[in-house]
């Protein structure tokens, strides 16, 4: 199985919402959890039916808001994904994952219109070094779960805890049968961030699950690689926060936030 996801079925409604049954596979498997999917391809499989729900050509999505309401089951799920406003220039559109009877994700995507701006456009984040050039990361592996086994990781000598830049990559197919768009591989991805840069080393002593995941894209991702600038913090009263600047091949491409909840381990 070369896939993280089984599609079952998808349904269009007569108000035009779509209704998609998935099956995961070991692909998807947590790192928490072995009965839960991890929240990165959770991301890729919402934002592929984000992406192919009603395009429209002289838009694109510029932010995607994803709240975890729990525990996201392993095995058979659904997303319904519809339009909360349309509009012309802005749009936003909803996908919501469903498995056992529970929501499990509600994923928002503001739409943008898409137009030249070549004539002041400017960035302050900076491109880092190519993933070619630095050599393969094992320490992602100490990560339990089917989906950590599925990425390749390469840092540099600066990587250290709470701070640093990991690339990713992966051969898996978002949808068996069906051909993976870049935004779709990269977007499934960057959950990833909050597991790169552990403030904890060896066994930890917290858990610090994330219980959203906010993406700004000043700019479409292209590419296989996904490059994570991540920092990590945690607060005094059981909170953190993991923030990252978010590349490609190309360059700096958007950000992250994901808000942690800080848990300490039992026993």
């Amino acid at each position: 199985m070369s896939a993280y996801y089984q599609l079952i079925q998808r349904e269009q409604a007569a108000d035009g919402s779509v209704s998609s049954q998935y099956r995961s596979t070991i692909h998807a498997q947590g790192a928490w959890n072995s009965h839960e999917q991890h929240m990165a391809p959770a991301t890729g499989i919402l934002c592929a039916e984000l992406e192919q729900f009603m395009p429209r050509a002289e838009m694109r999505i510029g932010r995607i808001s994803l709240d975890i309401f729990g525990l996201i089951a392993f095995g058979d799920f659904t997303i319904q994904t519809r339009v909360i406003r349309p509009g012309k220039t802005i749009e936003l559109i909803e996908a919501e994952m469903q498995a056992q009877g529970k929501t499990c994700i509600v994923a928002r995507a503001w739409r943008m219109m898409t137009q030249n701006s070549q004539q002041i456009a400017g960035l302050e984040d900076h491109s880092v070094e190519h993933p070619e050039n630095l050599p393969v990361w094992s320490g992602i592996k100490s990560w339990p779960g089917g989906y950590i086994q599925t990425i390749e990781a390469r840092t540099d000598d600066q990587h250290r805890a709470g701070k640093g830049i990991v690339w990713l990559h992966n051969r898996q197919e978002m949808v068996e049968g069906q051909c993976t768009t870049d935004f779709v591989r990269l977007m499934g991805m960057v959950d990833t961030a909050n597991g790169v840069v552990p403030r904890q080393s060896g066994d930890f002593e917290w858990m610090f699950p994330n219980l959203d995941l906010q993406i700004h894209l000043y700019r479409l991702p292209q590419g296989e690689w996904l490059g994570i600038q991540a920092v990590q913090q945690y607060g005094q009263d059981g909170i953190g926060l993991t923030s990252a600047v978010l590349h490609d091949v190309h360059g700096p491409f958007g950000r992250s936030e994901q808000i942690l909840t800080l848990r300490k381990m039992a026993g």
